[in-house]
């Protein structure tokens, strides 16, 4: 949309001066000229560059213009006018697909990517985590979407953190000692690729004192992957030092992992079955994040495995490369800062998200148990639309209804992005049905049986008719 923006800049400021030249000849009011370009590009005016925003009202009322260049050339556009009107605010898209549970789409190498991409459409902001981003050696920056960290996701559905977006983070690397010498420097030549080739800002890597000790296996009672690690307080040291020594705002983690037998990866390889890694991941990248509140990722570290020509493209991402560091690296260096509420209240933290900001919340049907989940499902007052989807089936059996959750099914995440666009439009979903919409129900019938009012009010208050209140 940059690329489409820039181009159209300078025609589109043009008709905007046109329109309000004409507009002032007629005696109308100027600031309604810049209506007749929102249409085309509401839907990414969040993410327009801040130059483009400002010469869209450039040509507008002097007050307009003012109140412009009060804030410099580079003033970003106020809230509510980024989302699908100038009187609506931006429509905000939750996409959870927990790790390590088998999921059909997301369960494997970075495989739900291509739905996040789809959602970044509809949505004029998607929150997402590294499950459903990271593939491996592959990586695709979706400008308006935010690589946010489980645990952390689940801290910002509960009220206690907001989302801080930034234009970079500084990126620290922490290393396993465990991890053999050639494998480190495999390890090592990705983060330098991705100074060079990319320019992500990694400061400094650390190895950790002594082995990690990774341990994984499946819950017996769930079927999802879990596990431990044996040595956490030697993380923790490594990181520490990363942040208090190095000043880094992101912490990237990399950790030897068993080698498995290529008989237990038979399913995952062939796009079935549960990815056995994820588990303990989540439970590293959740350590660090509850400690340091700062966003961070993992990477195992395994031996390469036999060529097999019959890999699933699901999980074809996993063996392209020796490491799976590049998505981490890339994800993390956009990743947002995790605010609380004292710190967003003292310093003046403009354009954070809080969960109040969420609009809708797409969830795998059966996985609906999840805290972050929970939480929107069970917000006071204003909650946001939960949509399940029917085609992404996991191991865990938290339906909606099970947990009294009130979701709209779908079938797809085709029919999950209708329902979004919809409800982002303002439409009803059911509307859209044959037979979604029914006569509308009475909710009390006063005229039978009058309620008992307990509520006092002043009758000096009351305003005769015909009088100005």
């Amino acid at each position: 949309m940059a690329v489409c923006a820039g181009a159209l800049c300078p025609a589109l400021v043009s008709d905007v001066r046109a329109g309000t030249a004409s507009a002032a000849a007629a005696g109308m009011r100027a600031d309604l000229t810049s209506a007749s370009c929102s249409s085309d590009l509401s839907s990414s005016s969040a993410f327009l560059p801040r130059r483009f925003c400002w010469q869209l009202f450039a040509g507008t009322s002097g007050r307009r213009r003012a109140r412009s260049r009060k804030n410099g050339p580079f003033a970003f556009q106020s809230r509510a006018s980024m989302g699908s009107g100038v009187a609506q605010r931006p429509y905000t898209a939750l996409m959870i697909v927990p790790t390590g549970t088998g999921a059909s789409i997301g369960g494997f190498a970075g495989d739900a990517l291509p739905v996040a991409r789809a959602m970044a459409s509809v949505a004029d902001c998607v929150i997402t985590h590294p499950n459903v981003l990271n593939g491996a050696m592959l990586y695709w920056p979706i400008p308006n979407a935010l690589y946010v960290e489980g645990y952390a996701l689940d801290q910002f559905a509960e009220g206690a953190w907001g989302l801080q977006p930034v234009h970079q983070n500084r990126i620290g690397l922490v290393l396993d000692v465990g991890i053999e010498e050639e494998l480190r420097l495999r390890h090592l030549q990705v983060a330098d690729a991705t100074c060079a080739t990319l320019g992500l800002p990694i400061l400094e890597y650390t190895i950790t004192d002594t082995p990690l000790q990774v341990e994984k296996w499946l819950d017996e009672e769930s079927g999802a992957s879990t596990g431990r690690l044996g040595r956490p307080d030697s993380l923790m040291r490594a990181v520490r030092h990363l942040v208090e020594n190095c000043g880094v705002d992101a912490v990237a983690v990399v950790a030897r992992f068993p080698d498995d037998s290529c008989e237990e990866l038979v399913d995952y390889r062939q796009g079935q079955g549960v990815d056995v890694l994820a588990g303990v991941e989540a439970i590293i990248s959740h350590m660090v994040v509850k400690e340091f509140r700062i966003p961070c990722a993992h990477a195992p570290a395994l031996a390469p495995l036999p060529f097999d020509h019959t890999i699933s493209p699901r999980s074809a991402a996993e063996e392209i490369g020796f490491t799976f560091l590049p998505c981490v690296l890339a994800g993390l260096s956009r990743a947002p800062q995790y605010v609380t509420k004292v710190e967003h209240l003292t310093q003046s933290r403009n354009g954070t998200l809080w969960t109040a900001d969420v609009d809708s919340v797409v969830v795998p049907v059966n996985a609906c148990g999840g805290d972050g989940t929970l939480a929107f499902a069970r917000k006071v007052g204003r909650k946001p639309l939960i949509i399940a989807v029917e085609e992404n089936e996991t191991v865990l059996n938290d339906t909606p209804e099970s947990l009294g959750i009130e979701a709209v099914r779908v079938a797809n995440y085709w029919e999950a992005l209708g329902v979004m666009a919809a409800h982002k439009a303002g439409v009803h979903p059911k509307s859209l049905r044959r037979d979604g919409v029914v006569h509308l129900r009475r909710s009390y019938d006063f005229t039978k049986t009058p309620l008992e009012s307990s509520v006092s009010y002043d009758e000096s208050l009351l305003v005769p008719v015909g009088v100005q209140s």
